[in-house]
């Protein structure tokens, strides 16, 4: 019988993987180690060092990015997992040099302070936008729960969220 070291499990798991993924409408590839989460990998290797990285356990929303349109704590997924998905991150929400809408409402209504978890609270309201415009204050409430912010208070980044939906 033969026997398996476990180095030799984890010089599998480091061996570097091939990943292609669409990131903000624009074709990615790039190679990771299997181990690589889909932060790393679009801070690391792809640049788009927006998404921020907080508690790299899933609970504070910082490293949300839309995965197939559905928001994912990027510190949670692996990044092979995104192989052959489209990934939106914050970069992708500006045009031609512009803020988006919801960019716009966050500069207005002073929902950004510090900015470290603004890339995650954006990107987890232009998820609910899409899928909700209409959506009451107490569901907006709801799906921002899940971001945390030291800063603001909430209110202003509920209220940034409510003007967009105002102005549509």
């Amino acid at each position: 019988m033969a026997v398996t070291r476990h180095t030799d499990s984890f010089a599998a798991a480091d061996a570097e993987l091939r990943v292609g993924l669409t990131l903000n409408g624009e074709a990615a590839s790039f190679s990771v180690s299997a181990r690589w989460t889909l932060a790393d990998a679009l801070r690391e290797r792809l640049g788009a060092t927006g998404t921020h990285l907080g508690c790299e356990h899933g609970s504070c929303g910082a490293c949300t990015v839309l995965l197939g349109g559905q928001p994912v704590r990027s510190c949670l997924v692996l990044a092979v997992q995104a192989d052959g998905c489209s990934v939106e991150t914050v970069e992708g929400l500006a045009s031609g040099g512009a803020l988006s809408p919801l960019q716009q409402a966050f500069h207005e209504h002073h929902a950004l302070q510090c900015g470290f978890c603004t890339a995650g609270f954006l990107m987890e309201a232009t998820a609910l936008l899409r899928e909700e415009p209409d959506a009451s204050e107490d569901r907006v409430r709801d799906a921002l729960s899940g971001n945390l912010c030291r800063c603001t208070g909430y209110a202003p980044i509920v209220a940034a969220v409510r003007a967009v939906q105002r102005r549509a």
